[in-house]
């Protein structure tokens, strides 16, 4: 539906193109994305999302960012670090579009100030599900170690590559059965509760 160029609002233009933006990147992947092609879909003038975003790596760097902020929010309050990773699982699959602009910086403003700053937030809430840990040498690389595995779990769901080995089950559950194989108990006082 093409809406009227009048009847847009400052923010509402922002949020309009950001979600055609990502309506793009879930179907065809960033490499896809046209300021040109956001202002028809938007039925804004071509002008109107440089405006906003000045190009395309800025508007990249703005859905990074949102990733960043919503993946802060989703991540927030899980009990353990097993939850957190059940939540980064949450995130990659409620998110996708968000989940491919994030971890790919060749195609972000990496200097750009509410990017460091979304990226702070998240990572503060990863670094609070390895404080809990007890018994672990070198909480960093315990933290880098969890990050990988939930992050290469997630890619993996995204990219369709282990979708037959886990059938019909919950990925979220798949999850969890896959952390408690790999790590003892102790490495998360809270057991996933």
């Amino acid at each position: 539906m093409t809406t009227s160029r009048s009847t847009y609002h400052h923010g509402e233009l922002r949020q309009a193109v950001l979600a055609a933006a990502l309506d793009v990147i879930a179907a065809d992947g960033p490499g896809a994305l046209s300021l040109r092609d956001l202002a028809r879909r938007a039925g804004v003038s071509h002008a109107a999302p440089a405006h906003h975003f000045k190009d395309r790596t800025g508007l990249l760097t703005a859905i990074a960012a949102q990733g960043y902020d919503l993946l802060a929010a989703g991540l927030a309050g899980a009990p353990g670090l097993r939850e957190r990773g059940v939540r980064y699982v949450r995130f990659a699959m409620e998110h996708p579009a968000h989940f491919q602009v994030m971890f790919q910086p060749d195609l972000l403003r990496a200097d750009d100030p509410d990017l460091l700053a979304a990226k702070e937030r998240a990572s503060a809430e990863l670094r609070t599900g390895v404080a809990g840990l007890t018994d672990v040498p070198d909480a960093r690389t315990a933290g880098i170690a969890a990050w990988s595995l939930a992050h290469g779990f997630a890619t993996l769901l995204l990219t369709r590559n282990v979708g037959g080995a886990i059938g019909d089950d919950d990925p979220e559950e798949y999850f969890r059965s896959l952390t408690g194989l790999l790590f003892s108990p102790q490495l998360d006082p809270h057991g996933g509760e």
